[in-house]
């Protein structure tokens, strides 16, 4: 029972930050890991002992699926280039640059133990980032950042496990890395297409008998990232990157047709999943901090060495921040030199120092940097204690914590004025594609008839069907005039589309006052009232939200 209670409280704490944010100038995942550092103090005394294993399998696969599902496949195929630099040419940059500086500054860390660090150091957090930038950043940055992150713990973790294993056996081959790495992420790739695909080809098979229920193909989509996850670490391969090619799959086995409830059901669920799992991901952060903090100070006075292990933490951090901002910088320029010499227009580079700056203080650590450092074994060998095992822990939550606190200070100074064109490129995008879209549905309904014959559709069905088709059309062509490139025309067509909103929420509203007071008069069952509220509910929500609702 404790475990279901303890859970029940950080469910209860996720929510409770997220209206406590609305109140406290801070990000909510910062809020979200003081909290849980607060509830860790021993005053209190929630602990929670946090297995790595566990953590990633429970939490990861779906937020990275979930992830995988949303990124912008055309987007991220055309920043391919600078993606691929950033997952893998900077984690192997990062490992070297900053595990010599680990050596230098903690003599005590062996060599390939601070390899391992800085490897574990080196992948941003997709979680994290998302968190922590969503709705700052230009597009084209937003989508760098959010596809290095996807790709890159493969990596980072890859390097980790080999450096780990040079500092427990001593031994170390470049060319078995290399084609493990490449196994294992090629290979993870390809299972997490491989299993979307079929378990999309399984769904369209049971829709097309009639086996369409909602609930169940939404169970099928949340078992996928947990299944895909658990096959690739059976054969060996990158179960994380495994999660996140299934949720790219799916973005297309999405689009199977007679799908809308399933879709409408799904998109809430996930909606749910991943607020619930954010939350504790920072939360359970924030639970490991105290305790992390004490073993640090373990055999010496903490408030002694306390100092000292900030300041190694504030060092390790800064050259982090700069390997970055120097191989994003460099990488670049070679990558937009190399298009000048075949004649190419070198888009999406970015060209001014404060765009690298925002890549460069963009990369946020976290849940996978944390899991992967708690997974370092306790013993090196039989009676002997893994080197600096708590200093390792100590440093990682630590830049965690700083990657965290500088990008939530770093990135609104940095955006202060900073223009967008993506995203009226985006809007445009949008208008035509209703315009099209619009137009292709007013087609259809000129050349449409009836379903009866001719010979059985007498006036009156005529009559009706003609009035029908109009009535739906009208709908049509005025959302060609909310498209309009005319200013008047728009303006004109927003305000006609505001009054008809508002219409249309106070009938809504009015019948769902009816139907309560019919509930409450008991002239309607439950299971009316709830099949009756749910079509309302849907048609409310297709109204949208008035200006004066918004924020």
């Amino acid at each position: 029972m404790q475990t279901a209670y303890t859970v029940l409280i950080l469910l209860l704490l996720v929510s409770a930050s997220k209206l406590a944010s609305r109140v406290i100038p801070l990000p909510l995942p910062l809020v979200q890991i003081v909290a849980g550092a607060v509830l860790a103090w021993p005053s209190l005394g929630l602990h929670v002992a946090l297995d790595p294993e566990l953590f990633l399998f429970l939490f990861l696969p779906p937020l990275l699926f979930s992830d995988g599902w949303r990124m912008p496949k055309r987007e991220a195929w055309r920043l391919r280039t600078p993606i691929l630099t950033l997952a893998v040419g900077l984690v192997l940059f990062t490992v070297v640059g900053a595990g010599y500086f680990i050596h230098w500054l903690i003599p005590t860390i062996p060599l390939p133990v601070a390899f391992a660090l800085a490897a574990v150091l080196s992948p941003t957090d997709a979680v994290a980032v998302s968190a922590i930038a969503q709705d700052r950043l230009p597009a084209t940055l937003m989508h760098v950042l959010q596809g290095e992150a996807l790709m890159n713990d493969a990596s980072g973790l890859v390097t980790f496990k080999f450096a780990l294993a040079a500092a427990v056996t001593g031994y170390f081959s470049l060319a078995e890395a290399s084609v493990s790495f490449l196994i294992v992420a090629l290979g993870g790739l390809a299972l997490g297409v491989a299993l979307s695909w079929l378990v999309g080809r399984g769904r369209s098979w049971m829709i097309a008998r009639g086996w369409d229920d909602p609930a169940t193909h939404v169970v099928f989509m949340l078992l996928l990232p947990f299944a895909t996850y658990v096959l690739a670490e059976r054969i060996g391969v990158s179960g994380i990157l495994g999660a996140v090619a299934a949720g790219m799959m799916q973005s297309w086995v999405d689009l199977l047709p007679r799908q809308t409830s399933t879709r409408l059901l799904n998109r809430s669920v996930w909606s749910l999943l991943e607020f619930a799992f954010n939350g504790l991901i920072f939360l359970l952060l924030g639970l490991q901090l105290p305790a992390i903090v004490r073993a640090a100070g373990a055999g010496a006075g903490l408030w002694e060495v306390l100092p000292l292990r900030l300041f190694q933490v504030l060092a390790i951090f800064v050259v982090l921040v700069l390997l970055r901002f120097a191989w994003v910088q460099g990488s670049w320029r070679v990558l937009a030199r190399i298009r000048r010499w075949r004649g190419q227009h070198a888009i999406d580079r970015v060209p001014t120092a404060r765009s690298a700056w925002l890549l460069s203080l963009g990369g946020v650590r976290g849940a996978v940097t944390l899991a992967g450092v708690m997974s370092v074994p306790l013993l090196l060998a039989p009676g002997q204690p893994f080197p600096e095992r708590d200093v390792l822990l100590f440093i990682a939550a630590g830049v965690i914590l700083m990657s965290l606190i500088a990008a939530c200070i770093a990135l609104p100074l940095l955006l202060r004025g900073l223009a967008q064109p993506q995203d009226d490129q985006h809007r445009q995008e949008l208008r035509d594609t209703w315009k099209r879209t619009a137009q292709a549905a007013i087609v259809a309904l000129e050349v449409a008839q009836p379903e009866e014959s001719s010979a059985e559709v007498g006036a009156a069905q005529a009559a009706l069907a003609t009035e029908a088709k109009a009535r739906v059309m009208n709908e049509y062509r005025h959302q060609l005039d909310m498209f309009e490139d005319s200013v008047e025309a728009q303006a004109l067509a927003q305000q006609a589309d505001l009054f008809e909103r508002r219409l249309r929420r106070l009938a809504l509203r009015a019948q769902r006052l009816e139907l309560y007071a019919m509930h409450r008069d008991r002239k309607v069952g439950d299971d009316v009232l709830r099949e009756v509220l749910g079509e309302l509910d849907l048609r409310e929500a297709s109204v949208g939200k008035l200006p004066q609702e918004r924020g």
